[in-house]
């Protein structure tokens, strides 16, 4: 090992020492590469901890590149203006094998002053052919600096008189590759200076809508969940990024406002059962103590009352659990034919008004939760009792279409418009002929037939005409 080098391992090992790492099992002999390692890791920590801006990190970013790219530039040159010199070494050649050597083999300094070689002689060894050509004289070339002689290179090559070998001149090809030198470093010197001093228009014009972004989002809160980022001036990625971000805020003041009109509405929904039972409680507390027909009336209503909040209390729970991806579905294979049988015998129980039908139907059999669907379909059986006005008929439908169950519920009710067909199934909607009706619901049902439709792979289509009927038809996959 070199002194050198051991000077180099001890004061790897004084760093190792002070850097306060803890105890190794083994010591690994110290080397170069391991140093350099210690020394970028070292280095990295450091910078890593420096919170410098975008602006200035890129600026820097492209200063780092330019200078990568001086030396492929400057070898380019280099190369460039060598080419440049091969003519006239060339003619230097020429000239030189034109004259007559002063002495047997060697010219003189007043032959050769006038011309661009300063030194030449002739030899007897003839320039080999080839590759070989290539390696002796790029030998013979790159001897004349081993001699330390820099003022010129030698060249040989044949002339009539037998290898001719001259001096040609290097010095203004050096002065020339020293001045490119300088010129392209301070170039690129001022070009980094410049970047990283005008890092503030780079803000200003390209980072823009980064500004506006950090903007925004400290500012965004639940009452102005209107503001969006201007994407005028933006451009390429960041324009992109901007939309993207507008889009992103865009659903969120969606859900937002959807959420805040679902706690609206389940509190506007609430308030009127809790504002009844008060009613009677009161009324109760006055003359229900002493009067059998008062308190029977209020212990009647306020029953009737608590079984409809607990009612849209259960179907709030379940849109809940739908929002929260946490329905569960207790999957089996069974016949459909079996739930639209119970429907319309539960049917006939609740309302002696109306006429009820099943059409006959074909069995089939479908993967899915029996209560569900059972559910999906009694929503759609107590809207048709509802919107049916006495002695309508309301007819239960199944059929298999090619790989699907059709289940539908027909009434002859008062029919929806279609300006309200598009939003029967938002949660809490319902159309103006229902609420001059005012028939009882919450306008949850439809929602969470819908919700339970496509938990199952399936969906719901409706076809009305005012003053005609109502058709909700559950297209459901079957099982082969």
């Amino acid at each position: 090992m070199s002194k050198k080098h051991k000077e180099v391992t001890l004061n790897a090992e004084e760093i190792g020492e002070g850097s306060g790492a803890a105890p190794r099992k083994e010591e690994k002999p110290l080397t170069i590469n391991r140093l350099s390692d210690w020394i970028h890791g070292g280095l990295v920590n450091a910078l890593s901890h420096l919170r410098l801006s975008l602006t200035l990190r890129i600026a820097l970013h492209h200063a780092g590149q330019m200078l990568l790219t001086t030396i492929p530039v400057l070898l380019a040159l280099t190369i460039t203006l060598c080419a440049l010199e091969v003519p006239r070494a060339r003619e230097a050649m020429r000239q030189v094998a034109e004259l007559e050597p002063a002495q047997e083999t060697v010219y003189s300094e007043e032959q050769l002053r006038s011309l661009t070689a300063s030194e030449a002689y002739l030899t007897e060894e003839a320039v080999p052919k080839g590759l070989a050509s290539l390696e002796y004289r790029f030998k013979l070339a790159a001897s004349s600096f081993e001699e330390n002689r820099t003022d010129g290179i030698l060249l040989h090559f044949d002339s009539e008189r037998g290898g001719l070998v001259i001096r040609y001149p290097v010095e203004h090809l050096k002065r020339s590759l020293k001045v490119m030198f300088w010129v392209v470093l301070g170039a690129d010197l001022f070009r980094i200076l410049y970047m990283i001093s005008r890092r503030k228009r780079l803000n200003k014009h390209v980072l823009k809508p980064i500004s506006d972004m950090a903007e925004i989002a400290a500012t965004l809160s639940a009452n102005n969940l209107s503001d969006r980022i201007n994407v005028e001036g933006a451009k390429n990625e960041l324009k992109d990024l901007a939309l993207v971000i507008n889009g992103m805020l865009d659903r969120i003041e969606l859900s937002y406002n959807s959420q805040k009109q679902f706690v609206s509405d389940a509190s506007h929904e609430l308030r009127t059962p809790i504002a009844v039972i008060q009613g009677y409680v009161s009324m109760l507390e006055r003359w229900g103590k002493t009067d059998p027909e008062v308190l029977d009336e209020g212990i009647s209503a306020i029953s009737q009352e608590a079984s409809g909040m607990k009612e849209l209390v259960e179907r709030l729970l379940f849109l809940a659990r739908h929002d929260k991806k946490t329905l569960m579905l207790e999957m089996e294979v069974f016949d459909p034919l079996e739930v639209m049988s119970e429907l319309h015998r539960e049917a006939r129980m609740l309302s002696d008004e109306h006429e009820f039908a099943l059409e006959p139907a074909e069995n089939a059999l479908i993967n899915g939760d029996k209560g569900m669907i059972k559910q999906l379909m009694r929503v759609l059986v107590d809207n048709a009792i509802k919107y049916t006005p006495a002695g309508g008929r309301i007819t239960l439908g199944m059929r298999k279409d090619g790989k699907r169950c059709i289940l539908s519920v027909t009434d002859t009710g008062t029919g929806i418009s279609p300006e309200d067909l598009t939003r029967v199934f938002d949660r809490f909607y319902r159309c103006d002929e229902a609420r001059k009706a005012q028939s009882a619901g919450h306008g949850l049902g439809l929602s969470i037939a819908r919700i339970i439709a496509v938990a199952h792979g399936g969906k719901i289509r409706v076809r009305s005409k005012v003053g005609v009927g109502t058709t909700f038809s559950v297209l459901l996959p079957t099982e082969d």
